[in-house]
């Protein structure tokens, strides 16, 4: 028997039906197990010998007039056995059961309710064998009675299962891997869940390895966890302090797929529609010029879609991004850049008028513009990044009096310093500029005093000594 796969509302393909799990599963349904020989070896009861027996041969009927039986021997045999093939037969029925009939998820629920049984541990503890299938099929159910019915997960086994997801993830060539995106597409559709898996720093994760090579498949799936977390306003609002537009725009601009240029044109439009404060979605449309999502629309705009959503998200973007262009300040644009983290040399690093008007700004929001800058020198390889990291640094110091004392109080000049001995020869010239920048205690009292010492001279007088 097949089981049919689960489309959302959104009509969105959430797995491919050759995954992995689907066709172990397919195979492990054939199997016949000898259940008489459990019974008689005493590992099972005879009530639970009968209903597994009966439920093998007439499944929908016998579960429809015996439901507490059905759940209560289930539950038995996914705790007590643990030979993997039987294990893994139980699961795949299991399984079945559930996508035959969502409501069943509620039927499991309140008769275990009933039975005082906890429904949740047994395949929470099959998460820690070794079998792939075991584990991964055990998740595909928890996601199910997580999500099906009327009843949550609870916060401690949340934690648990959503970091165990995030982990799976995040493991090399994990055979399993679209399972387990499968699991978090449909976790991620419940508004609470999403704090949770954010809280375990989730969207970390799933940049980190979007921001790697994997298969449109899975790049699909976790573009759609993407999705699904932004119709949140208030995780949509903080969605791009993980970099998520600079990643989807390089996605965007190599993609050759139309389901996932689709998915991310609904990032995008999430991430200007859903956050309340409108700041929020002109900062993140700035973020999407900057990364040069535009050209990739005006190349959209030229292609012929089947699909009605992409047409409309590329027109709707094309509107907002084009009137954020006419409204940008050159602050604006390098708050952008900066925020980005990437850093290059665009005009506005080499305007003194830009640094002059600017400089103190750096200062808003607690320094978040001067700690990013900070940050970069730390933990950036690239080295035009570094170099004009260096240079805005030293334009800050020089530009606002009290810039130097700031910069120490938040490490940054022990950073800039370390950057003299860089392998890159333009890194260190900047460095050491913004060093020199650095030792100078006030600019205004320097220029003031060459202006002395040059009219001394032509007075024939001796120039006047700092102190030291």
């Amino acid at each position: 028997m097949t089981t049919a796969l689960y489309l959302p509302e959104e009509n969105i393909d959430m797995i491919a039906a050759t995954s992995v799990l689907q066709q172990q599963a397919a195979d492990i349904r054939t199997r016949t197990i000898n259940w008489a020989s459990y019974m008689q070896s005493q590992m099972i009861s005879e009530e639970d010998y009968k209903t597994i027996s009966t439920l093998d041969k007439s499944r929908g009927t016998y579960l429809a007039q015996n439901s507490s039986q059905v759940v209560k021997t289930l539950l038995n045999l996914v705790s007590h056995l643990s030979k993997d093939s039987t294990i893994q037969y139980i699961l795949v029925l299991l399984d079945d059961l559930l996508q035959e009939d969502r409501s069943r998820v509620d039927l499991f629920h309140e008769t275990a309710g009933k039975l005082k049984q906890c429904i949740w541990g047994p395949f929470l503890n099959l998460l820690n064998r070794q079998d792939g299938f075991i584990v991964n099929m055990s998740s595909r159910i928890l996601a199910k009675f997580a999500c099906w019915g009327h009843e949550t997960m609870p916060k401690s086994d949340l934690n648990f299962y959503l970091q165990f997801l995030k982990d799976q993830l995040a493991t090399n060539n994990n055979e399993y891997i679209q399972s387990v995106a499968r699991c978090l597409q449909m976790m991620l559709r419940v508004d609470e869940y999403r704090f949770a898996f954010v809280g375990v720093d989730g969207i970390s994760t799933l940049i980190r390895i979007l921001s790697t090579r994997v298969n449109f498949q899975v790049q699909y799936q976790l573009i759609f966890c993407l999705w699904v977390l932004t119709f949140n306003p208030l995780l949509a609002a903080k969605m791009n302090k993980f970099s998520v537009i600079p990643i989807l725009a390089d996605i965007l601009s190599d993609c050759a797929k139309e389901k996932v240029t689709r998915i991310i044109l609904a990032v995008f439009r999430n991430l200007i529609e859903k956050p309340e404060d409108s700041s929020v979605a002109k900062d993140h449309c700035i973020a999407m010029v900057q990364c040069k999502v535009l050209k990739q629309l005006s190349i959209l705009e030229q292609r012929r879609f089947d699909d009605e959503d992409i047409t409309a998200d590329v027109e709707y973007l094309s509107e907002k991004l084009q009137n954020s262009v006419q409204d940008l300040s050159s602050f604006d644009e390098y708050a952008t850049e900066v925020r980005s983290g990437r850093l290059e040399w665009s005009p506005v690093h080499k305007s003194a008028k830009f640094w002059r008007e600017n400089a103190q700004r750096l200062n808003e929001k607690n320094y978040e513009l001067l700690r990013i800058l900070v940050h970069l020198l730390e933990t950036s390889k690239d080295a035009i990044i570094l170099s004009v990291a260096c240079f805005d640094i030293g334009e800050y110091v020089r530009h606002y009096p009290r810039g130097k004392h700031v910069l120490e109080q938040l490490g940054g000049k022990q950073i800039v310093m370390q950057h003299l001995g860089h392998e890159d020869p333009n890194v260190r010239y900047e460095a050491l500029l913004a060093v020199q920048k650095l030792m100078v205690h006030n600019w205004e009292y320097l220029g003031k005093q060459l202006e002395k010492d040059n009219e001394n001279q032509k007075q024939g007088a001796a120039p006047i000594a700092g102190k030291a």
